[in-house]
C-alpha cells in the first residue's frame, strides 16, 4: 500500500469532491452503455466524473493523464421464496398502491436488488485502494479520498436528475367548486349498494353528481371499453360540476372529479356532500378500482407482449448484430421505434459506426455532450450484437441461464435522449410524443451537425415540384422546396367497406339515443391506390393572388416529386381533427404495397408552350400603398393559445377577413400542412412582411446570440429580418433554412464574401440525390391508441428476408408483420 499511497499523494491536488451542480455520470459509460452492472464494472474519473467502462478508461487516462478513478461494481442479490411466492421463481412484488415513482406506495424501482462494491483503481496499472487501505494511509490522503468518494456516492448521478425519480401521479388539488357547492333538496337518498346508470343501466363505471345525486356511468374510452358518456353529458346539460365514483368511497375519502375543471380533485367538504344524499363515509367499503389503480394497471401492462397485434402468437426471440433491443426509458418508445430503423440505413451505419474509433478519438473533453459521440455510441451498441443478450429472469440465480422470453438485457440510451431533448418543449420530457416529430428533429439536429462533410440525411431529403395555374390567366408558376417525409391522406370516402361503415354509424346513433352500449365500429379498408390518387390529385386555391392579373382569384396547384431519394418516407395521415376540434386517430387498414412504383409522379417542369406568371410584379401605377392589415388580436390571440405558430394565426385572421374564430380555425386546419404556414404574413404587392424590410436595424443583442451558435453575420441577419426581429423565431427559422443558408458564399473567419464575387454565379441548390422512383418496403413502425401524445409504438425492420418486430427490449420473427396497420412505412430504392 506504500506505493498506492504515494502516487495518490501525487494526485491528490486533481481529486476533487463533487459540489451542488457538478455533473456526476456514474450510470453509464460516455462511449459505451456499460454501467456498474456490467462485467468489469464502470470507473469514475475522481475529477471530472466522467463514467467509463473498463475498455474505455485506458483511453481517457492516455488522453488527459488522469489517474484516480472510482470503480463502482454492482451485482444482482440471490433472491429468496417466502410463503407466498407462486413458486415459479419470482418473488412476490408488493402491488402499487400509489400512481407514483420513488415514494412509499409508488412502483418499486428496485433499488435494493443490488450489492455495490467501491474502491478506488490507479491507473496505468490499475492498482486497487479499498475503504479498509485508506485508513492506514496519512490523513491529508485519507481524508480528501474518502471525502471524494463520499461525495460521489452520494451525489445524484446525471441520468437520474433528469428523470422525475420521485414522481407522484396522485397529487391533486382542492376543486374550486368545492367549498361552494350548491345541492339541491329533492329529497334524493343513495342506497349503499345496488347502482346502476339511470340511463342505460350499466353497473360499473358510475358516478353519482353531487349536485343533485344523479348517478350516470363515466366516459367511454378510445377502445370501446368503459363507459357510454351519460355523466359528461349531463354536465353539459346542467352545468353541475362535480361527481363522486361510487365504490370508492371509504372512510378515508374517494374519488371525485371536476367536469369543469377536467380533473381528478380533492373536495374537502365530501363527509357533507355525500352526507346530503344519506352516505355516511365511515360505514362505506370499497367495491371498485379507484382511477389510480386503473391507470396503475394500465402503466403496468404497457411494456407487455399482449398490446402488440401479434400477441396470438409465440414469437421466435432473436438475437446479435443488428438485432439489439433498446430499453423504454419512460414512454420513450417512439425514439426506440426510429432510432433502430434509422440504423438499418447504409448511410447512418458509414457516417456513425463505421469510422466508430475516429469519432471516440476525435471525441472533445466532455464525450457526454458530443452530438457524434453519443448517436455513434447508439449506432454501434445497436449493431454490434454486444448488448444484445437474452435478460435473465429477476427471480433466478443470476448464474442459471434462463429461458429466453424475447425481451434482451439491451441498451439504455439515457445520454442520447438527454442530448437529442435538451432545450425542446416535448423532447426533454418523458411524455410520449409523435415519432414523425421527433424523426424530423433528429433529421434536422444531423443536419445542423454535418453542416461540412459526410451527411446521412441526404438519404432521405428530395425536392418537391408546386405548379399554380391561374385560372384566370392560365399562366403557371412553379417552385421547388426540400421535404423528407410524404404525408399520405386517408380519403375515407374511397373505403371499400363503405356500407358496413355507415349501417355501423346509422346502428350507433340508434343506440344512443336508446342509452344503449354502441356496437363495435368496423375498420375502414382504404385502397393504397387511393390515397395516392388523393396526393396527387390538383388543389384548388381560392384565394391566390396573381402577378398577372393584380388581382386574387382561383388557382390550382398540383404537386409532385423533382426528385427521388434514395430512401423514401411515407407517413399515413392517421391523425386529425373531429368536428370538436378534439385530436382523434382514424382506424382505418391501408393495403401498403412490398413494391412500389412513384415514376408516373415526377415533376415535369414547364411544359412546351406555357408561359410563366411574372417572377416580381409591382402594383400597377397610382395604386393605393399597400397598408398592414387590421387583425382581430382577439382571434389571433386565440389560435396561438391552441399551439399554432403566429404568424399562421396572422395569416388565418387576414385571409378569412376578421370573420370570427371559427373561420380562422377551419383556414388553419386547411393549410396546416403548406409549406409556407408558418411563415410571415406577405401583402399582394410587398416584398416582406410588415416589419422587415431589409433597411430595418436588428437587435445586436440578438446578432451576437445568433452568431455565438456558428453562423455568419449576414446569416443571423437574414434570420431575424425574417422573423420580425424575434429571437426564439429566428433560432428556429434558421436552423429550418439550412440549406438555403449553407449557399451563401462565406469567406474564412465567417466573413461574407465580397458582394461581386458572390454574383458571378447563381448559388447551389440543396444536395439532393435523385434515380428511379422504384421501391421496396423495408421497414415500418406502427402505433397503438388514440393520439400521437398516449399509447405505444413498435417496429418492424426486415432482416435477410425476415421481418423483425422490435417492442423495445423485445425483438423477435415476425409472424405476420401488421403491415396494414403502419404509421411511417420506409422505403429503399430498387435499381434495375
Amino acid at each position: 500500500m506504500a506505493e498506492a499511497s504515494e502516487v495518490l499523494m501525487s494526485v491528490l491536488s486533481t481529486i476533487r469532491v463533487p459540489r451542488p451542480g457538478d455533473r456526476v455520470h456514474k450510470d453509464e459509460c460516455a462511449f459505451s452503455f456499460s454501467s456498474p452492472e456490467s462485467e468489469g464494472g464502470l470507473y469514475v474519473c475522481m475529477n471530472t466524473f466522467l463514467g467509463f467502462g473498463s475498455q474505455y478508461v485506458d483511453r481517457h487516462y492516455n488522453r488527459t493523464g488522469q489517474r484516480a478513478y472510482l470503480h463502482i461494481t454492482r451485482t444482482r442479490k440471490a433472491q429468496k421464496e417466502d410463503d407466498n411466492s407462486s413458486g415459479s421463481g419470482d418473488p412476490p412484488k408488493k402491488k402499487p398502491t400509489r400512481l407514483a415513482i420513488g415514494i412509499e406506495g409508488g412502483f418499486d424501482v428496485e433499488q435494493d436488488q443490488y450489492e455495490e462494491e467501491v474502491k478506488v483503481v490507479l491507473l496505468p496499472d490499475r492498482q486497487e485502494v479499498t475503504s479498509e487501505d485508506l485508513s492506514s494511509m496519512p490523513d491529508v490522503v485519507k481524508e480528501r479520498v474518502s471525502q471524494s468518494m463520499a461525495g460521489l456516492m452520494a451525489a445524484d448521478s446525471v441520468s437520474h436528475a433528469l428523470q422525475v425519480q420521485q414522481w407522484d401521479g396522485e397529487v391533486r388539488q382542492e376543486s374550486r367548486h368545492a367549498a361552494q357547492l350548491k345541492q339541491l333538496d329533492n329529497g334524493v337518498k343513495i342506497p349503499p349498494s345496488g347502482w346502476k346508470c339511470e340511463v342505460c343501466d350499466l353497473q360499473e363505471n358510475l358516478w353519482m353528481n353531487l349536485s343533485d345525486g344523479k348517478v350516470l356511468c363515466g366516459r367511454r374510452y378510445f377502445d370501446g371499453s368503459g363507459g357510454n358518456n351519460h355523466a359528461l353529458l349531463y354536465f353539459q346539460q346542467t352545468g353541475y360540476p362535480l361527481a363522486v365514483k361510487l365504490g370508492t368511497i371509504t372512510p378515508d375519502g374517494a374519488d371525485v372529479y371536476s367536469y369543469d375543471e377536467d380533473d381528478m380533485v380533492l373536495d374537502s367538504k365530501l363527509p357533507e356532500h355525500l352526507s346530503h344524499f344519506g352516505i355516511n363515509m365511515m360505514t362505506m367499503e370499497k367495491t371498485e378500482r379507484t382511477m389510480t389503480e386503473l391507470e396503475i394497471a394500465v402503466n403496468q401492462r404497457v411494456g407487455e407482449w399482449e398490446v402488440i397485434q401479434e400477441s396470438g402468437a409465440t414469437l421466435r426471440p432473436l438475437s446479435g448484430p443488428g438485432l439489439t433491443g433498446i430499453k423504454n426509458l419512460g414512454n420513450s418508445c417512439y425514439l426506440n421505434s426510429v432510432m433502430q430503423v434509422l440504423f438499418t440505413v447504409p448511410d447512418f451505419q458509414s457516417k456513425y459506426v463505421s469510422n466508430i474509433e475516429n469519432i471516440f478519438t476525435e471525441a472533445p473533453s466532455d464525450p457526454t455532450q458530443d452530438f457524434k459521440t453519443q448517436v455513434g455510441k447508439l449506432g454501434y451498441g445497436l449493431l454490434s450484437g454486444e448488448y444484445s443478450k437474452p435478460a435473465p429472469d429477476p427471480g433466478d440465480d443470476p448464474t442459471v441461464n434462463s429461458e429466453p422470453r424475447g425481451d434482451q438485457v439491451g441498451i439504455a440510451p439515457r445520454m442520447f435522449k438527454a442530448l437529442v431533448g435538451r432545450g425542446h418543449p416535448e423532447f426533454s420530457t418523458n411524455r410520449q410524443q409523435d415519432a414523425q416529430e421527433f424523426l424530423l428533429h433528429f433529421i434536422n439536429m444531423v443536419e445542423r451537425n454535418c453542416r461540412s462533410g459526410e451527411n446521412p440525411t441526404e438519404a432521405f431529403r428530395f425536392l418537391v415540384e408546386e405548379r399554380i395555374v391561374c385560372q384566370q390567366s392560365h399562366k403557371a408558376k412553379y417552385t421547388q422546396r426540400v421535404d423528407y417525409i410524404v404525408q399520405l391522406p386517408v380519403p375515407m370516402d374511397q373505403a371499400t367497406n363503405i356500407e358496413e361503415i355507415q349501417e355501423a354509424d346509422r346502428r350507433r346513433e340508434e343506440a344512443e339515443s336508446a342509452g344503449a352500449p354502441p356496437p363495435p365500429a368496423p375498420r375502414a379498408r382504404i385502397p393504397f391506390a387511393a390515397c395516392l390518387a388523393a396526393l396527387s390529385e390538383p388543389e384548388t386555391l381560392t384565394d391566390f393572388w396573381s402577378s398577372a392579373v393584380q388581382a386574387k382569384t382561383t388557382a390550382s396547384k398540383t404537386t409532385r416529386f423533382a426528385s427521388f431519394p434514395d430512401h423514401l418516407v411515407i407517413q399515413v395521415k392517421k391523425f386529425t381533427f373531429g368536428l370538436d376540434w378534439v385530436p382523434k386517430k382514424l382506424d382505418v387498414s391501408i393495403d401498403v404495397p412490398d413494391t412500389l412504383d412513384l415514376s408516373a409522379l415526377r415533376g415535369m417542369g414547364q411544359q412546351p408552350g406555357e408561359e410563366l406568371l411574372p417572377e416580381v410584379a409591382q402594383p400597377p401605377p397610382g395604386a393605393p400603398e399597400v397598408k398592414a392589415p387590421v387583425l382581430d388580436d382577439s382571434t389571433v390571440s386565440q389560435l396561438c393559445e391552441m399551439g399554432f405558430p403566429l404568424e399562421a394565426c396572422r395569416k388565418a385572421v387576414y385571409y378569412t377577413g376578421n370573420t370570427g374564430i371559427d373561420a380562422a380555425m377551419n383556414w388553419v386546419m386547411g393549410h396546416m400542412d403548406d409549406p409556407d404556414f408558418s411563415a410571415p404574413l406577405v401583402l399582394p404587392g410587398c416584398s416582406s412582411a410588415p416589419g422587415t424590410t431589409p433597411s430595418e436595424p436588428v437587435s445586436e443583442e440578438h446578432l451576437a446570440t445568433i452568431i455565438s451558435m456558428g453562423f455568419s453575420r449576414d446569416q443571423a441577419t437574414r434570420a431575424l429580418r425574417a422573423t420580425s426581429n424575434v429571437l426564439e423565431r429566428a433560432v428556429d427559422w434558421i436552423f429550418s433554412h439550412l440549406d438555403d443558408l449553407e449557399s451563401m458564399e462565406v469567406s474564412e473567419g465567417g466573413r461574407p464574401a465580397v458582394e461581386s464575387e458572390r454574383s458571378r454565379e447563381a448559388p447551389p441548390g440543396p444536395r439532393v440525390r435523385d434515380g428511379p422512383g422504384k421501391y421496396e418496403l423495408f421497414a415500418f413502425i406502427s402505433h397503438m391508441g388514440a393520439s400521437t401524445m398516449c399509447g405505444h409504438y413498435v417496429c418492424h425492420i426486415k432482416k435477410d428476408q425476415q421481418w423483425v418486430i422490435f417492442n423495445d427490449q423485445k425483438v423477435c420473427a415476425s409472424e405476420k408483420p401488421p403491415k396494414d396497420l403502419g404509421y411511417l412505412y420506409f422505403y429503399r430504392r430498387v435499381m434495375e
